[in-house]
């Protein structure tokens, strides 16, 4: 797939404080910073303890080794995929990808040669004779069967593979062609196809996020100025507008109500509930309301939910239905019964979505005419977005802790597949009540069993009920 730019990669590092750095130059040690060259959009991300464990579970289970050293600062960044693959940053470089498989429901590691700096692979290697090495580290060739010295056991065809020089230094990775076994009786042809990615430097060390809020203590006044400035202007311009923010339990939401508040003082949030969010994000709207010292002014969107999925079946991918019968309509009311019409701060960036990156940051949408919206982080990351929070010390929901990377609803159809099996394992009645739902769709209509176990139900037009056309 081809990289997505929706804005400027803004992600550098210090490599002398050992964090990410959104500035040229580290707010915490004054020292230059250097770019991480990340796959666009580059809306890079926190990994959080449960992150870590799951990187170092696929990296370990593998390769006999994890791939995050204790102590440091990971990044994680997702990239084009027909599922999720996500880049892991450490050090300041792209060590590794992890990639989800729908068909085997399995995650793969996908290492870079950079690993090597955090990780001595003891499984799933091959040894290359000496002569070998200057082709395969300099160029990036094969690896070809006269230039085997030994391979590891494990090793099976299309596994990935780190290629070792003979005093163990790696030279290179890729992907096996052949097993083990093949491999030691052949004479001729690739044993390992070596894959070349944008080198890095990698530079391991211990740090915190308190640390890297520090080195980036500059940039967040300057995007929380700019914001700032946004909000008072947009208020100045439409003094008979009531404000509000839209609230939906999120990070980027969560952000936009501090900076509005900044400006303002409490204001009122506006939660659009549809009736299937996660128990954590109820909760999130009630502390945020307390701590914050504001009104929810809350709409319910979930029985024109049921009535119109028992017309039109499942919402999709491309037919998202729901948005408008959950949120938009049953939103538009409470603000016509709380307000008549109102300025509403939302949480929308660019990084998020090509068709975000290319959203005015001041809109009314046809379907919510008494709604004037507004985006003030429009231009920040997610990196921004998280290190404000934990600047703030702000209450965010702890969803993001156990390996979400977005809330919303728990049955949206643009959650890829990985999603939807984590939710199904950490929320088995829920996920439960809607396979339940699903099924006696698919099977009212004669539906094969994958259209709901393998998430079919996400496509439009493949629900034989003409959905999409």
């Amino acid at each position: 797939m081809r990289p997505l730019y929706l804005g400027k990669i803004h992600l550098r590092w210090c490599d002398a404080c050992h964090v990410p750095v959104l500035d040229e130059r580290c707010g915490r040690c004054g020292a230059a910073t250097r770019e991480v060259p990340v796959t666009p959009p580059g809306d890079a991300r926190p990994a959080f303890a449960s992150d870590i464990a799951l990187v170092n579970r696929i990296y370990g289970e593998h390769f006999g080794a994890p791939l995050i050293p204790e102590g440091a600062i990971a990044l994680l960044n997702k990239v084009p995929d027909p599922d999720r693959m996500e880049e892991v940053v450490v050090g300041g470089a792209v060590v590794g990808h992890i990639r989800y498989i729908p068909d085997e429901d399995r995650w793969e590691p996908i290492p870079r040669v950079e690993a090597a700096a955090v990780l001595q692979p003891a499984r799933r290697y091959v040894i290359a004779d000496e002569g070998a090495v200057p082709s395969i580290r300099d160029q990036g060739a094969s690896l070809l069967a006269p230039g085997l010295r030994a391979i590891d056991d494990a090793v099976r065809a299309g596994d990935e593979v780190f290629i070792l020089a003979p005093d163990r230094t790696v030279i290179g990775v890729g992907r096996a062609r052949v097993s083990a076994d093949e491999a030691r009786t052949m004479t001729r042809g690739a044993v390992v196809r070596t894959r070349r990615n944008v080198q890095a430097l990698c530079v391991p060390g211990a740090a915190t996020w308190e640390d890297a809020v520090g080195a980036n203590v500059r940039v967040l006044d300057r995007y929380e100025a700019t914001a700032g400035i946004f909000v008072r202007e947009l208020v100045e311009a439409n003094p008979d507008l009531p404000v509000t923010v839209s609230y939906s339990g999120g990070k980027d939401s969560l952000v936009t109500l501090l900076v509005v508040q900044r400006v303002l003082g409490p204001v009122p949030l506006l939660f659009a509930d549809t009736g299937f969010e996660f128990p954590e994000t109820y909760q999130n709207i009630e502390t945020v309301a307390a701590r914050y010292g504001t009104e929810v002014v809350r709409s319910s969107g979930k029985t024109v939910f049921d009535e119109t999925f028992s017309a039109q079946g499942p919402p999709a991918v491309d037919a998202r239905w729901c948005c408008k019968v959950c949120k938009l309509d049953p939103i538009g009311e409470a603000i016509r019964g709380r307000f008549g019409e109102c300025l509403s701060f939302i949480g929308q960036r660019k990084y998020e979505s090509a068709k975000r990156a290319k959203s005015r940051r001041v809109w009314r949408n046809p379907a919510l005419p008494v709604q004037l919206s507004a985006a003030p982080i429009h231009t920040w990351t997610a990196l921004h977005v998280w290190l404000y929070l934990f600047r703030e010390e702000a209450p965010y929901n702890p969803l993001y802790e156990q390996g979400l990377d977005r809330i919303g609803c728990y049955i949206c159809p643009s959650s890829d597949l990985s999603m939807l099996r984590m939710i199904e394992k950490e929320y088995p009645a829920l996920m439960a009540a809607w396979n339940e739902r699903l099924r006696a769709w698919q099977q009212d209509r004669g539906l094969p069993e994958e259209w709901v176990t393998r998430g079919e139900w996400r496509r439009a037009g493949t629900d034989g009920a003409g959905r999409g056309r």
